[in-house]
């Protein structure tokens, strides 16, 4: 009797384990930046935890440089499950989802505070689950939020008025054009493969990147002065096709989306040290003037641009953009 009772407590051990992990999965992660890239380090961060965390039972596959596809493809890929997980930048998901353009209007993220606040709280939620409803992709984490910074040859940036008169280089995007004017610059729409010969030869006396960019593209060779304005934010989410959640079990789903969450954090602190860090670059190595503007005017100026694009996109995008503001109080 004793074997008997050892051995159908064996099977119900056995059988619980066996619903707890749906056998051994393989996912495939792809994002379309170079290996080391900022990607990187969120989905290796990823791999390492879904695995740890799953017992082994979830097999992470990253797959760097367009290895599953380009990054304009991803998304529809994992609308039909034939892409498992990809890492794309938030305004190549736009077409897909349009809402997702509230995200890149001139400072709707006033401060890093606001901006965490925001996707890590209630709203960041409650946007990946209409995401997923509308479209079946799953957004598993924002990982880090990076903004763009305001370079110059002509003088300090320290107010909103020293920005008066200056040629600025922007993209053919009416919302940035509108933002620099706002700010009293005059904007010069430009391809990004002519910025640095219009910076050598004056066409254009300033422009905005991500920080790494002005770096990488010796842009402090050409320029003198950098603000940091962060004015514009981007970011690159980490998302998961309905196929490859489909085929987890509960406890291997619930591996997954603490991997990510953790990984995502992760992948903000790294950046955020690497950030400062170039900055600190360009203002010795680079002998670049580096200023921190205080940014009410250019949030108050920014305001009205984001009035003036909501107006036109209908009430679920105002929806939006009012409880965005409504968290920076």
């Amino acid at each position: 009797m004793k074997i008997r009772t050892f051995i159908a407590v064996l099977l119900v051990v056995l059988l619980a384990a066996g619903s707890a992990y749906a056998g051994k999965v393989t996912m495939n992660l792809g994002y379309a930046g170079a290996e080391g890239c900022t990607y990187s380090f969120l989905a290796d961060k990823f791999e390492e935890l879904a695995e740890k965390y799953s017992n082994n039972t979830i097999d992470v596959k990253v797959r760097c440089c367009t290895q599953l596809c380009t990054e304009d493809e991803a998304f529809k890929a994992m609308q039909l499950g034939t892409v498992d997980m990809y890492i794309i930048t938030s305004n190549n998901i736009s077409p897909h989802f349009p809402l997702m353009d509230a995200f890149v209007l001139p400072y709707i993220f006033q401060n890093k505070e606001h901006t965490y606040k925001v996707l890590e709280g209630p709203i960041g939620k409650e946007f990946a689950e209409e995401l997923r409803k509308a479209t079946s992709v799953y957004l598993l984490t924002y990982g880090f939020v990076g903004h763009r910074d305001f370079y110059t040859s002509v003088r300090p940036i320290n107010t909103m008025a020293d920005m008066k008169g200056i040629k600025v280089r922007v993209p053919k995007n009416q919302v940035m054009i509108e933002t620099f004017r706002a700010f009293g610059a005059a904007p010069i729409p430009l391809a990004w493969a002519d910025t640095p010969t219009a910076l050598q030869t004056g066409t254009v006396q300033g422009a905005d990147n991500g920080t790494s960019f002005i770096k990488s593209q010796k842009f402090y060779e050409l320029a003198d002065n950098l603000a940091i304005l962060e004015h514009f934010s981007y970011f690159s989410p980490l998302f998961a096709s309905p196929r490859v959640i489909g085929k987890l079990s509960d406890e291997q789903k619930k591996a997954v989306f603490r991997a990510a969450d953790e990984a995502g954090q992760y992948h903000r602190d790294v950046m955020q040290k690497q950030i400062a860090d170039i900055r600190n670059f360009l203002g010795n190595e680079g002998k670049m003037a580096v200023t921190y503007p205080d940014k009410t005017e250019f949030i108050k100026a920014a305001i009205k641009v984001q009035d003036a694009y909501v107006a036109d996109k209908g009430a679920d995008f105002k929806a939006l953009v009012d409880k965005i503001r409504a968290a920076a109080k």
